[in-house]
């Protein structure tokens, strides 16, 4: 039995309701010396980025990150031979032959990790939604209420002929998310594989929370999930620069999280204001990763990010 990981599929869905899966038995040997035959081979298709683990200890089998991938995860038993098999000439019709053995049995989990090449995160409501239809072909619900998203979004950012890139909308992160509250927790492991993040931030309606406590708590959530994610390269994006409130800020959350060494970029996904300027900057980025094989070079000047 083989699993291959296939661009047709997006999700795991269909192990969710058929969970036992039995490759075909081969047929016995039968009279005048004919052999019997082999079963046929078994092959069940994932979502490329699966990563199939044994049940029962835990441990990776593998992690299927490309097209047609392929995995054997169970492999038939030997056929037997019969007993012509063991004739000779002084024993022409042995009384003995060497049965088959069976196939292995195993139980495996599959978990499916989004590959994107950018992850968006922000708090529920902060428009990442709104940003990644102004990006891209994605084409998410949106609404005015917390958790609008319910699962990740996918979106093909192009920027010119040869150049186009993944983005992972996330769904809400909120404090706490690492340990369960709201949806993080769900879905913080779909991130994990993403080669940059786009901390979306805004002014808040709510006068306890600002911009700056909004994105040290969003870094804060990553890390007590997996350590290394803040340390991924990353652009802090200012939303909703049409508002005058908004664009009083930019100056000094530019200042102060330029200092850490942070780069921060103003976008308006309601007037395109700084859209073009993303999108190339992400791109320059990604080239910079060695996310593409070539072709890219013209993104790699020294003009300005934002």
């Amino acid at each position: 039995m083989t699993i291959v990981a296939a661009t047709a599929l997006a999700t795991l869905l269909d192990f969710r309701y058929r969970q036992h899966h039995f490759a075909q038995n081969g047929r016995p040997g039968e009279g005048k010396g004919c052999d019997g035959s082999d079963g046929a081979s078994m092959v069940l298709q994932v979502p490329v980025g699966t990563e199939v683990f044994d049940h029962e200890t835990g441990e990776l089998l593998a992690d299927l990150t490309e097209p047609d991938q392929a995995f054997v995860i169970c492999r038939g038993g030997r056929g037997g031979l019969g007993n012509r098999n063991f004739a000779t000439p002084s024993r022409q019709t042995p009384d003995f032959a060497q049965p088959g053995e069976p196939g292995t049995e195993r139980t495996v989990k599959f978990v499916l990790k989004l590959l994107a090449d950018v992850g968006l995160v922000g708090f529920p409501n902060a428009g990442k939604s709104t940003l990644i239809s102004r990006l891209s072909n994605a084409r998410p619900k949106i609404a005015d209420y917390p958790f609008t998203t319910l699962v990740p979004n996918l979106g093909v950012v192009r920027v010119d002929d040869e150049c186009s890139y993944v983005v992972a909308d996330i769904p809400g992160i909120i404090e706490g998310a690492s340990e369960g509250a709201g949806l993080g927790l769900r879905f913080l492991k779909h991130i994990e594989r993403t080669g940059l993040f786009l901390y979306l931030i805004t002014q808040d309606l709510d006068p306890e929370r600002d911009p700056l406590s909004d994105f040290r708590t969003l870094r804060d959530e990553l890390s007590k999930h997996d350590a290394s994610l803040t340390s991924r390269p990353s652009f802090v994006v200012v939303s909703q620069i049409d508002r005058p409130e908004v664009a009083e800020q930019v100056e000094e959350l530019s200042r102060v999280l330029g200092s850490e060494g942070h780069t921060v970029l103003s976008i308006s996904a309601v007037t395109g204001a700084g859209l073009d300027g993303l999108r190339r900057a992400v791109a320059r980025r990604l080239q910079a990763q060695g996310r593409w094989g070539g072709g890219q070079d013209s993104f790699l000047d020294n003009s300005s990010e934002s």
